[in-house]
């Protein structure tokens, strides 16, 4: 006889979550910024089992919990085969010297008379052409930071420009971690997440550049560009530098624009970068390559290892290096590893009514679209304080709003951005967050000092929740709420 399946109370839906929270903030406090790197995947399965227990406790049988992970898992596969297609791109992208040609010409915005916004376009530039905040932070923000030393100008504000830069890069680079897991959770395509997020984050990205650029007037000092200039250097001597190491880049974008799926459309750009690294990069695979090997084969194996496990270059200097040694299908694993964590997670909270009767104390009294994107991003912001992890900001809560947007006719693209906009631009001002304690390691400079100046950050999730009671750039379902949305405008 089957079990009678009872209706779960609110402590019931709070057990595993204030547990988790619990078991995430133990583990920032143990582990600091490598808490992402296994710690929480434990804590994610942990908190997995607990709402097991709970939910076989109200009548569910395991092989039901245990299909429900299945079929959590398996919404994430196409997530995870993009993620392992954007780490083989950013490998061979680095070997051609796409990535380095992209930098280079990103330090010639640099001018002494407008170092605040240069600052934060420069950082823009990486983030974008790499896919991560944390290493551009490491490498050309630290540079930034010792300029901005040398003409005596507030570390403070630059540190915000560096952060500002960094995530704006980061948030619209198909080859972000965060980028491609937003979407993944709610069930969008990646490229239609990137162009839907441009309508909130190109007007915070303006605003914000305008404020530095006003913050700018106030210095009068101008000091040497040594630091950038040896980069450049270094840059120019070791790798062959020009337009056309921009093609792949190129195509990238024009299949994006075409509306290629994206695990298509960036393996190819990781198979072309790989072809142009043979043809324009010639001494620096073979400086790679084992000297044992024929040329074909050693040519062969450089380019196959940079597919896998990426690149790792010996150039002079140590920063160069932290920012171009990376990339490969290894780099992305760690990631995967926390998705199907989380998605495990969510997926269990779902499938025995935890996450149903958590949503609805949550949602209580929400009745338009602003209100559903303000709870949303409040939920980002809430998720980042309480268990300190960006990813987890976008996963929790995507989990639990997914479906509620789509009852109120609003499609999943307005899910995803908000995900974005409250999870990913708020997880660096939190001193007790990965993102905070990893940037105030790197620029050596308190989140709660350059919070003030992170314009973009903070400017980006006010201006989504404005246009969500307006209702502009609102995205709402055709009835019977399949995915050809309308927008609504007032």
């Amino acid at each position: 006889m089957k079990n009678a399946i009872r209706e779960p109370s609110l402590t019931d839906a709070l057990i595993p979550i204030i547990a988790l929270i619990a078991m995430m903030s133990g583990a920032v406090y143990l582990f600091a910024d490598n808490s992402s790197f296994g710690p929480n995947q434990i804590a994610l399965l942990i908190g997995t089992g607990l709402a097991a227990i709970i939910g076989m406790k109200n009548g569910h049988r395991w092989k039901e919990i245990e299909a429900g992970i299945v079929k959590g898992i398996s919404m994430s596969l196409g997530a995870c085969l993009i993620l392992l297609a954007v780490g083989s791109l950013i490998g061979t992208w680095m070997l051609s010297g796409t990535v380095p040609t992209l930098i280079y010409y990103g330090l010639e915005l640099l001018n002494p008379s407008f170092f605040y916004a240069a600052t934060c376009l420069i950082c823009a530039v990486v983030a974008m052409s790499i896919g991560s905040s944390w290493t551009t932070a490491a490498t050309v923000g630290v540079a930034l930071m010792g300029v901005a030393a040398g003409m005596d100008m507030s570390a403070a504000v630059t540190a915000g420009a560096v952060v500002s830069g960094a995530y704006f890069g980061d948030k619209i680079s198909p080859l972000s971690e965060t980028t491609n897991l937003a979407p993944a959770v709610a069930g969008t395509d990646l490229f239609e997440h990137i162009r839907y997020m441009l309508w909130t984050t190109i007007p915070s990205f303006i605003i914000a550049i305008i404020l530095f650029i006003v913050l700018g007037f106030s210095e009068s000092n101008v000091a040497s560009l040594q630091r950038i200039e040896e980069m450049q250097s270094l840059l120019g001597s070791s790798f062959s530098l020009g337009w056309y190491l921009l093609v792949p880049l190129v195509v990238l974008l024009t299949l994006a624009v075409k509306k290629m799926p994206a695990f298509p459309a960036v393996s190819i750009g990781a198979l072309l970068g790989g072809v142009w690294a043979v043809l324009f990069q010639g001494d620096v695979v073979t400086a790679m390559a084992n000297p044992d090997d024929s040329q074909a084969i050693g040519t062969l194996k450089v380019v196959w290892t940079a597919l896998f496990d990426g690149v790792n270059f010996s150039t002079p200097d140590e920063n160069l290096n932290a920012l171009l040694s990376r990339g490969g299908m290894s780099s992305m694993l760690n990631t995967i590893w926390l998705i199907i964590c989380a998605m495990s997670f969510g997926a269990v909270l779902e499938r025995v009514g935890l996450l149903k009767r958590a949503v609805s104390a949550i949602l209580y009294g929400a009745k338009s679209a602003g209100d559903m994107v303000s709870r949303t991003i409040l939920t980002c912001i809430g998720t980042n304080l309480v268990t300190a992890d960006q990813y987890m900001a976008i996963v929790m809560p995507g989990r639990m709003y997914k479906e509620e947007f789509e009852k109120r006719g609003l499609n999943q693209l307005n899910l995803s951005r908000s995900l974005e906009d409250g999870g990913t631009l708020t997880s660096p001002l939190i001193p007790w967050n990965t993102c905070g304690a990893y940037m105030q390691g790197v620029l050596m400079v308190h989140p709660f000092e350059y919070i003030f100046y992170t314009f973009f950050n903070i400017i980006n999730p006010i201006l989504a929740v404005i246009y969500a009671y307006l209702g502009i750039k609102i995205l709402r379902l055709e009835p019977p709420f399949n995915k050809g949305g309308q927008e609504e405008r007032t």
